[in-house]
């Protein structure tokens, strides 16, 4: 079934084991073909705060730490549809994040391998949010190598019922695009047993594992830094 997922900054593991659910890599020699999944990124929403929209966490040399960058006041506050909040770049955000990233991951087996392109997309300082998220997120399912179709939402969508049997059961089911709502269930200040689920809750190479010990559910970037091309096996069945 595919999944209704909000934007988010540096998505967490459990959002791209999410969106990739439903894609199935069949090996055979040196060559992977592969059954597309189909996900959904909310278009139709407001923009809230204190969510994922903004925010990323990641693993630093002294445990879990956040980032987030600012957005544009508008006259109505933040009652904006999302693809019309725009990114404040008044402040040297950026070069912050960037500095955070590397003095973070600098010692990762993969990070190199990445920098240049990831770090060339926060440069071009996009406009709003949906572009800044939109890129980064494309960013990660290409280098991943994850089989998805990404569709944006015509419609902002309520659900109904909730979803009746398989690893979804008892979340929100929405019958307009007939896929599993998890805009509500991937937030920082929530728990989610999303992994759980999937049945990919399952420690990684971290590098700073010996000091603090294995923390999930962090940014897409933790998995991709530390295991490079193996980072599509935690995530694809």
């Amino acid at each position: 079934m595919p999944v209704l997922l909000t934007t988010a900054y540096f998505p967490p593991v459990q959002y791209f084991a999410a969106l990739s659910q439903e894609a199935i890599l069949r090996r055979g020699g040196k060559s992977v073909s592969s059954a597309p999944a189909v996900a959904f990124l909310e278009a139709c929403e407001n923009y809230q705060k204190q969510s994922y929209r903004n925010r990323c966490h990641f693993y630093s040399a002294s445990g879990v730490q956040s980032l987030s960058f600012p957005v544009v006041h508008s006259e109505n506050g933040y009652s904006l549809p999302i693809r019309e909040i725009k990114v404040d770049y008044s402040t040297p955000w950026v070069r912050q994040h960037k500095m955070a990233i590397v003095s973070a991951y600098r010692t990762s087996a993969f990070f190199e391998y990445y920098q240049d392109e990831l770090f060339a997309i926060l440069d071009s300082q996009p406009g709003t949010l949906w572009e800044l998220n939109l890129e980064i997120i494309r960013f990660f399912i290409r280098k991943i190598g994850i089989p998805v179709e990404i569709r944006m939402t015509e419609d902002f969508l309520k659900s109904g019922e909730t979803v009746g049997t398989g690893v979804w059961e008892g979340l929100p089911y929405n019958a307009g695009l007939d896929a599993v709502d998890l805009r509500q269930a991937i937030h920082p200040k929530r728990p989610d047993d999303i992994l759980r689920r999937l049945g990919k809750e399952k420690p990684y190479f971290q590098v700073f594992a010996g000091k603090h010990g294995f923390i999930p559910n962090l940014s897409i970037m933790d998995l991709l830094f530390n295991e490079g091309p193996d980072a599509v096996s935690y995530l694809v069945r």
